[in-house]
């Protein structure tokens, strides 16, 4: 990654979940996280800070994750940026209606470890600074 910080979006309302990724994103140079607990702060936090990269959860208070994911596809900015899904929901339907909304990833929690996770994120921020 080149010298500029990247921003990832964490939405997330398992607070254990959401604090380790965070903690452990902002130990890496060139990283910032920015964090929300339920759906209306994620969609709130993604338009205003325009992150590189999104980390969501699809069981979410206030607004799902899946209708979060709508709204900012709406948005000019919110088009192409990169969303990686995080849920314990393992639905082929509710997979397949998020690949279709271009998803990077769909990652059940309970199949991963956190460091996993973190690797996954750092490769799509790796691939989208390459394309730039």
């Amino acid at each position: 990654m080149k010298n500029k910080t990247q921003k990832i979006l964490i939405v997330e309302d398992d607070k254990p979940i959401l604090y380790s990724l965070a903690h452990k994103f902002e130990l890496i140079k060139g990283i910032k996280t920015v964090c929300a607990e339920d759906g209306k702060q994620g969609l709130k936090l993604a338009l205003k800070e325009k992150p590189d990269l999104i980390l969501l959860d699809i069981i979410l208070p206030k607004m799902d994750g899946i209708t979060l994911l709508k709204q900012i596809r709406q948005d000019n900015w919110g088009k192409d940026v990169r969303v990686i899904i995080l849920s314990n929901l393992s639905n082929p339907d509710r997979e397949q209606e998020a690949r279709e909304l271009g998803v990077k990833d769909y990652i059940i929690k309970a199949d991963w470890k956190i460091e996993d996770i973190m690797e996954k994120a750092k490769d799509v921020l790796r691939r989208q600074e390459a394309k730039k």
